[in-house]
């Protein structure tokens, strides 16, 4: 029990002290802050979209794609060609999403 009570402060601490740190510069105030934070909470909202999106469809597009293959090994060179399109498409999604979250920054 002592471990964890441990565990506990010292990742508060390791969390707690570099928030203190950042904070000293003396953001804005007022409606200025909300529209930080709304901005904030878009960009985190932006990338974890794009980002939760195309890992999914790039964990279905490498399942689907090694299944095939494996059931049809003479249609590989086909399947891997369309496989290399689909990866790079759905990587270009979660790269605008990145953009997107940059944009939306302060």
């Amino acid at each position: 029990m002592k471990k964890v009570l441990s565990t506990l402060f010292w990742s508060l601490v390791f969390v707690a002290v570099p928030t203190l740190a950042f904070a000293a510069d003396g953001g804005g105030t007022g409606a200025d802050a909300g529209m930080n934070a709304g901005k904030a909470i878009g960009a985190g909202l932006a990338i974890g979209a794009a980002g939760l999106g195309s890992s999914i469809g790039m964990g279905m597009t490498a399942g689907n794609t090694t299944a095939g293959i494996a059931r049809n090994p003479g249609a590989a060179p086909a399947m891997f060609t369309n496989f290399i399109l689909g990866m790079v498409l759905l990587e270009s999604v979660a790269i605008y999403g990145l953009l997107i979250a940059f944009l939306l920054l302060p």
